[in-house]
């Protein structure tokens, strides 16, 4: 409410550069990204007056400047009702992009119900193939490589990959998105650093298995959610060695049961079971790694102690960088980009909102769901902002610092998964 008090009257006459206004209009009457900004040009106070508006809201506390002195008969001006105006051709124009922003926003709706569709089939295939992979074992290993085949053909065959957030409706299958999250950002960081297609089939699959061992782990200590003892650790370190002795017994490719001994140890020589140190670990183990912790973090089994995606980056690269592959690891945070998908963010214009998807090949211009009051939040703005070159994120906020509105508008996730597609079929 102490915003909306800030909040004072001007003519359009009295409009400038620095101004902080806010149009009563609705999001479609007007041409502008947001109903409010502060003025940058005279190109959009022109466009102001064009909109037929007898007065304009300002905010003093985010101007940079007073409004205009008030011309002769100006007190009756900025109170005076609206008057109809012709739109001119260039706010026709405008008003022509921003129909074409929406048309293009809802074939990014599409895209993304699209992308969910094909993420839940994901999830379900790879939930068969674990359960299936004791009775089934064959089955099993044609099932995941074809599931994988699908998956590394689509992105061999585009250029640039969008990695969108998935909702996280889909109650009880954590233990399967864990597997579905690490084999798609490893498979996405294994075509961005160039490798075969062979090795990223490589990457899916033993992302799908390398913790295949914690069938072996009691789910008391699985599921536990006070910190574990340390002979609780212990008994969960086994969850490697287990995982070898399966993936042995089921017939899995050499380069899957590399990656399922190593994807704990780190490349400081301080990981697990064998503290293997440097260019002894297997490259593809090295990308499983990194890509494995930051899923963990990102998603602990007490969703209150996990981190946000922005934390658990800035984390692995600035406190833990030793541990990882230098040039896999820099590229994974160019990948996600600064502010991964699921990131709350404060944008250069004060906007708040939340980072749905990030253009692998455009990491420091997200798309971002925008919190809009004055919109409803199923038709909420979606801003990708490669196309907004004024606008960029200035911070990333925790969910839990956002005022009860905000939350209830974006809808935080408590658990981060993610899934790709095309970024030119997202709406890019």
């Amino acid at each position: 409410m102490s915003d909306n008090d800030n909040r004072q009257y001007v003519s359009v006459d009295q409009l400038c550069v620095g101004l902080f206004v806010h149009l009563d209009l609705t999001w479609m009457e007007h041409p502008f990204t947001f109903s409010s900004f502060k003025i940058k040009s005279q190109d959009q106070i022109d466009t102001i007056r064009g909109l037929g508006l007898g007065k304009i809201r300002f905010d003093p506390s985010k101007s940079d400047v007073k409004p205009l002195p008030q011309p002769a008969g100006g007190s009756e001006a900025a109170n005076a009702p609206a008057q109809p105006k012709q739109i001119s051709e260039e706010e026709k124009a405008a008003l022509a992009a921003k129909r074409s922003r929406i048309e293009k926003l809802e074939k990014q709706r599409a895209a993304i119900a699209e992308c969910e569709k094909k993420f839940h089939g994901a999830a379900t295939a790879v939930k068969n193939i674990t359960k299936n992979l004791f009775s089934k074992p064959q089955e099993s290993l044609r099932e995941a490589s074809e599931l994988v085949g699908q998956m590394v053909d689509s992105m061999l065959t585009d250029k640039d990959i969008a990695i969108h957030l998935m909702n996280d409706k889909v109650a009880g299958e954590e233990v399967y998105f864990h597997s579905l999250n690490v084999a798609v950002l490893a498979m996405i960081l294994g075509k961005e650093l160039g490798l075969p297609a062979d090795d990223i089939r490589t990457l899916g699959v033993g992302s799908m298995f390398h913790d295949i061992g914690k069938v072996e782990i009691p789910e008391k200590i699985l599921l536990k959610t006070d910190p574990l003892t340390r002979a609780e650790i212990d008994f969960m370190r086994q969850h490697v060695t287990y995982g070898m002795d399966i993936g042995k017994k089921v017939g899995l490719a050499p380069g899957v049961l590399a990656i399922i001994a190593q994807h704990h140890e780190y490349m400081d020589g301080s990981g697990y079971p064998r503290g293997t140190a440097g260019d002894k670990i297997y490259q593809l183990s090295r990308i499983i790694t990194i890509v494995n912790d930051y899923d963990n973090q990102c998603n602990q089994i007490n969703p209150a102690n996990s981190m946000t995606p922005h934390e658990a980056l800035s984390q692995m690269f600035s406190q833990h960088r030793a541990r990882y592959d230098p040039a896999a690891l820099k590229l994974f945070v160019r990948t996600l980009g600064v502010y991964p998908p699921g990131t709350i963010v404060k944008l250069s214009n004060d906007v708040i909102g939340m980072v749905t998807s990030v253009n692998s090949s455009k990491p420091l211009k997200p798309s971002v769901l925008i919190y809009d009051p004055e919109i409803p939040k199923h038709e909420a703005v979606i801003l990708d902002l490669e196309t907004e070159p004024d606008i960029n994120v200035s911070k990333s906020i925790k969910p839990g610092q956002l005022p009860r509105q905000i939350h209830d508008y974006l809808n935080p996730r408590k658990r981060m998964t993610y899934f790709f597609d095309p970024s030119q079929q997202g709406g890019k």
